[in-house]
């Protein structure tokens, strides 16, 4: 394996990057040192909102480029954009659905801020993980000053087992995706972490074959399919590791740090 051309790194946050305890290693912020020696440019790439990953990253959050809520916002060169967003009729029809389906907790993803309209307290414990910046509010289809790039979903238990089955006849409208064990992500159709890797690839001009992604969750599959060292983890999805080209650690076991560390050692310094 000829590592010496990679020139992009791009790494999801949670079950991949992101320990169990939501943590980023301190030996990971030591090879990103390293990385930056080498010309080897960071993509963090998540369903997270912007601020959740800044908040994780913050330190080098001004050096790298940024894929969040699954492709519908990129930042690149400290410039943030939009990419694919929901119309206004888009978020009224999806809302109205998930409303119906039981035991699902609902997040408006905008640009400036998360929005939710309930304060069940065991549910927000777990929200807080993702979302830095969010509102309360007493009514979702009532929000409009803001841009949106995706409805969250979550459900204590399962959101492939609970939610997915009860909103099946919007999938050819919409891009509807299993993102993690209790999240389902509802986007414009064209938006995934792909789209947005896709435009980065392009404005830099690296190729497939100078790209490595990790993964570990359906949200993921796009992306992996740009990169020839597509990377799943060991504790991925099964249709993750079918489509990744190699396998490394789990997260607990900071399997991304293993695979950059063999990088590293592999690209000279110019």
């Amino acid at each position: 394996m000829n590592l010496s051309e990679v020139k992009l790194v791009v790494t999801d946050m949670d079950g991949t990057l992101l320990n169990n305890n939501s943590e980023v290693s301190d030996r990971f912020f030591n090879q990103f040192e390293e990385l930056k020696k080498r010309n080897i440019h960071f993509v963090a790439a998540s369903g997270r909102q912007y601020q959740s990953i800044t908040q994780k990253l913050d330190t080098i959050k001004s050096d790298i480029s940024i894929i969040a809520e699954n492709g519908g916002l990129m930042q690149h060169n400290n410039e943030t954009n939009v990419l694919l967003k929901l119309t206004p009729e888009d978020v009224l029809k999806s809302i109205e659905i998930l409303r119906e389906v039981p035991g699902c907790y609902i997040v408006l993803c905008g640009r400036k801020a998360a929005y939710i309209e309930t304060n069940d307290s065991k549910f927000i414990s777990k929200f807080n993980e993702y979302y830095a910046a969010y509102k309360i509010v007493d009514d979702l289809t009532k929000v409009t000053n803001d841009d949106f790039m995706k409805i969250a979903v979550y459900h204590f238990e399962s959101s492939e087992a609970n939610i997915l089955p009860h909103i099946s006849n919007i999938e050819k409208d919409y891009q509807v995706t299993v993102s993690g064990l209790n999240w389902l992500d509802i986007s414009h159709k064209d938006a995934n972490k792909g789209y947005a890797l896709s435009m980065l690839q392009k404005e830099m001009g690296i190729h497939k074959n100078e790209t490595m992604v990790f993964g570990d969750y359906n949200n993921d599959l796009q992306m992996l399919e740009l990169a020839h060292f597509s990377y799943a983890m060991k504790n991925a999805h099964p249709n993750v590791k079918k489509v990744a080209n190699f396998e490394t650690k789990s997260n607990m076991e900071q399997g991304v740090e293993s695979v950059l560390e063999t990088l590293i050692q592999s690209v000279k310094i110019d």
